[in-house]
């Protein structure tokens, strides 16, 4: 069976949940059985062997809220193959590798847990590395490849996180955490908020995220003005926005809501000096990544009254350490990476997930990421 065959078969794996079937919705992306960019390279990747089958070994990441048991039916996998699920989160490298050594596949949810040269070079066993989204910054995909890992993805679902930006947008202009915790304790309208209605959007970055949060800011009769490096004027119209530079987007938005991709070029994107041209009546609202604003810089400015607030959803480390200063600085509403925890959006990762495995055992991997 080919590739092509075995993913026309599967994509339309039933989803059972509590010994019920449902099918994944009608919406669910598919990926088209003849990519070649995704299939070419790993076509003929000889099945394990009937011993190594009936021994493989999958381990299930950082599992936090216990669900991937029940997002898809991994008993559908080959008798014998077990699975482990590890809810809790491990961030030193010594410990990763140790509950690692023995397994022969690996499923990581999104980058809660890095995958560096240094910590794959210590997973002999390890054949398969899943990764949930088409894209993860934190496997190290060139010494996975070199040592003969198959890293495949799945795909995801681009709406949860634009919903979850406005959602902190939202709790910030209208102080819903402090109005809720306020009526809890038995005061009454204790604060008075601002509306959206004729203020600016600043939208950094018009990809598939802020393009929808820059249509959403339209519908709430915002004035939507946008920048990144290659943004340009007639993408910007597109969307119903206006190309400006960054410092103006700085300068003249209510509120600042990013979206990139963090890289070289993006990491500290913003710092002291970008805050500081913010109105001190003004948002930063960062649903991307942590590293893309200077985290000391961000919280020096909420203190000093620099900027209004942040609503932040990614941070430098993840979970964020107890001892943090946002998990104390006022005028801020945090989320612990909620932007693509969605069940629908885990359904689609968790059930692409297996079909990566079961490819992958039939020597037929899908989806296969490059460096």
């Amino acid at each position: 069976m080919t590739a092509a065959d075995y993913y026309a078969k599967t994509a339309g794996n039933y989803a059972k949940t509590a010994g019920n079937e449902r099918r994944l919705p009608a919406t669910t992306p598919r990926l088209p059985a003849t990519t070649p960019r995704l299939l070419g390279e790993f076509e003929g990747v000889a099945p394990l062997n009937n011993k190594e089958l009936h021994m493989a070994r999958v381990a299930i990441l950082d599992d936090y809220q216990n669900v991937a048991r029940r997002m898809a039916d991994w008993t559908t996998l080959p008798a014998g193959t077990e699975v482990v699920v590890f809810a809790d989160h491990l961030s030193d490298t010594d410990a990763v590798a140790k509950r690692l050594v023995d397994f022969d596949a690996v499923v990581a949810m999104r980058e809660r847990t890095p995958f560096s040269r240094a910590l794959l070079e210590r997973l002999p066993r390890l054949k398969l590395l899943v990764t949930t989204g088409m894209r993860n910054a934190s496997i190290d995909v060139a010494a996975a490849v070199e040592r003969k890992i198959v890293v495949c993805g799945t795909a995801g679902l681009p709406y949860p996180t634009a919903e979850l930006s406005w959602g902190l947008i939202l709790a910030l202009f209208r102080h819903i955490p402090t109005e809720d915790r306020a009526t809890r304790e038995g005061r009454w309208q204790v604060s008075c908020g601002l509306g959206l209605n004729g203020k600016t959007l600043g939208v950094v970055g018009l990809g598939g995220l802020g393009s929808r949060v820059a249509k959403i800011g339209r519908a709430f009769e915002m004035e939507v003005i946008a920048w990144s490096q290659n943004l340009t004027a007639a993408r910007a119209a597109e969307i119903g926005a206006t190309l400006v530079t960054k410092e103006e987007l700085l300068s003249r938005s209510d509120v600042v809501s990013i979206h990139l991709v963090l890289s070289d070029r993006t990491r500290k994107l913003f710092g002291a000096r970008e805050l500081s041209l913010m109105k001190p009546t003004a948002y930063l609202i960062n649903t991307s990544r942590g590293p893309i604003v200077d985290e000391a810089a961000l919280v020096a400015a909420i203190r000093q009254g620099t900027i209004a607030g942040a609503g932040l959803d990614v941070y430098d480390e993840e979970p964020l350490p107890l001892d943090h200063p946002l998990r104390n600085l006022p005028n801020t509403v945090i989320t612990p990476h909620l932007g693509y925890v969605t069940e629908e959006g885990y359904r689609i990762f968790y059930g692409q997930a297996l079909e990566d495995v079961k490819a992958w055992l039939a020597g037929q991997p899908v989806r296969v990421l490059r460096p």
